[in-house]
């Protein structure tokens, strides 16, 4: 596995028992992401900010699992409404700790705050690098995490975060939840 070219990384991290297979996952143009899954997908945002501004609601970490390993801390996670509701993506990632000062590792180490929120409060230097765009085959892992009943196809995206200095913050596999009736957005991303 080489966590730079391998599509799956770091999503792969938690599939790692042989009866938990990992689930199909395929590159996918951008142009051929349907809305408003596009919208949300294609772009160098952060995905947290992204979706609040999509659903006009903070949304907070529900930690499912995690792994630390020196200074590497792998979770998976789904970002949720804060006070409730639906989760509205599932999301592995592999921080690198070594690379943010003493108060965001902190922050990153409690496990309660999406990493989008801790880089922007902590104002730290970073940007979003997407290195594909993805369609998986919803598995009984995601199902659960994303509360669905049913398998089908979800879309995300790999991404990279760096910092000013060109290191590596954390590589992500961001995948969103099925759109509702209650999320609109024009052709930029914004909520009509």
């Amino acid at each position: 596995m080489n966590p730079d070219t391998d599509l799956a990384y770091p999503l792969n991290e938690f599939y790692e028992q042989p009866d938990v297979p990992l689930p199909a996952v395929a590159r996918v143009e951008s142009a051929r992401i349907p809305e408003p899954y596009r919208s949300l997908l294609v772009h160098d945002r952060d995905m947290t900010p992204t979706l609040e501004n999509a659903y006009q609601q903070t949304l907070a970490l529900r930690l499912l699992k995690f792994r630390l390993r020196g200074d590497e801390l792998s979770r998976q996670v789904t970002l949720v409404p804060e006070g409730g509701g639906s989760p509205v993506a599932f999301g592995t990632i592999r921080i690198h700790l070594q690379h943010f000062p003493a108060a965001a590792k902190q922050l990153v180490l409690e496990n309660h705050q999406p990493l989008g929120t801790i880089l922007r409060t902590q104002a730290i230097e970073h940007a979003s690098r997407p290195h594909a765009y993805i369609r998986v085959t919803a598995d009984a892992v995601i199902n659960s995490a994303l509360g669905l009943t049913a398998g089908g196809f979800l879309y995300g995206r790999r991404n990279i975060i760096r910092d000013g200095a060109e290191n590596v913050l954390a590589q992500v596999i961001e995948i969103l939840a099925p759109a509702d009736g209650q999320l609109r957005l024009n052709s930029n991303g914004a909520k009509r």
